[in-house]
């Protein structure tokens, strides 16, 4: 089992969740704003019943999605970082993220993702890091972009047409 320790950024913390982020995890998923591109947002509910899933993951795979702290404030800023995932009968590790609409144009997105496909390229280097993006949310395309992934495959995908990306070590930028 492939097993997480914190990462420390030039301004984050990425960690292992914990119980006691229920609470701010739940917020970020479920608040409409942050869902602005989601056809299909969750609800405080399903937001939780995420939140359990992606416990289970950790304890499962000793990795997953973690908490984005703020290293100045200790506050919890996103939820994001790399989960197993199986697309088209290839097993892949999928990035993901989430911001509260504070922490919004800071930069923050580009930093926490740089560091996960970092971490994952080093520990699951089987595994092809895919990050998949509604046509619609131009941002998180940027993200993409700016970390030198490239479109592999269109489709429909969770209730929306959305773009594949992946990308080689020698495209990374910097």
């Amino acid at each position: 089992m492939t097993t997480f320790h914190a990462i420390h950024t030039e301004r984050l913390i990425l960690r292992p969740l914990r119980l006691d982020d229920r609470e701010a995890v739940v917020r970020i998923q479920s608040d409409p704003e942050t869902n602005r591109f989601n056809p299909d947002p969750p609800d405080v509910r399903q937001a939780g019943k995420q939140f359990e899933y992606w416990l289970s993951h950790w304890e499962e795979h000793g990795y997953g999605y973690f908490a984005v702290v703020e290293a100045a404030t200790g506050e919890v800023a996103g939820v994001g970082g790399v989960q197993s995932k199986e697309m088209h009968d290839e097993q892949l590790v999928n990035l993901y993220y989430r911001f509260r609409p504070q922490s919004w144009g800071k930069g923050y997105a580009t930093e926490m993702a740089r560091a996960a496909v970092e971490w994952a390229e080093r520990a699951l280097p089987d595994r092809p890091v895919v990050i998949s993006v509604a046509l619609v949310n131009e941002p998180s395309r940027r993200v993409a972009e700016k970390l030198g992934f490239t479109p592999y495959l269109e489709e429909d995908y969770q209730g929306q047409r959305s773009t594949h990306y992946r990308r080689s070590l020698s495209t990374m930028v910097t």
